[in-house]
């Protein structure tokens, strides 16, 4: 298993942290802003992981941050995708069947960083 730094500094050092969780999320499976947030120690700070997601487009290598939905399993980002559909498109591209901006089956295809990463 994989392993996280998960203390927390500057804004830049977070967001860093949830785009290496991010990388980590296996094709075909989702999970929520708050289980990144609460990997790393932070579990107020879903909104955060959210601006985190919103700034992917700036790291250094790929984030697939499609991949992180809210914790009801909606495409809530999908607006800050570059097309209205590039979210689900991306996500089914995986086999993730999406209806009405919400994963299908969303709890057989959630991940937990918490149970599957070490801390």
């Amino acid at each position: 298993m994989a392993k996280v730094r998960s203390s927390v500094g500057k804004q830049d050092d977070f967001f860093q942290m949830v785009w290496e969780v991010v990388r980590l999320i296996p094709e075909g499976r989702v999970t929520s802003y708050g289980a990144i947030a609460r990997y790393l120690g932070a579990g107020m700070s879903a909104r955060t992981v959210g601006w985190a997601m919103n700034a992917s487009h700036q790291a250094a290598a790929y984030v697939p941050a499609h991949r992180v939905v809210n914790r009801l399993g909606i495409l809530s980002g999908k607006h800050h995708f570059p097309t209205p559909d590039a979210m689900e498109l991306a996500l089914e591209k995986e086999g993730v069947v999406v209806k009405d901006d919400t994963v299908q089956d969303f709890a057989n295809l959630y991940w937990d960083p918490s149970k599957e990463l070490e801390l």
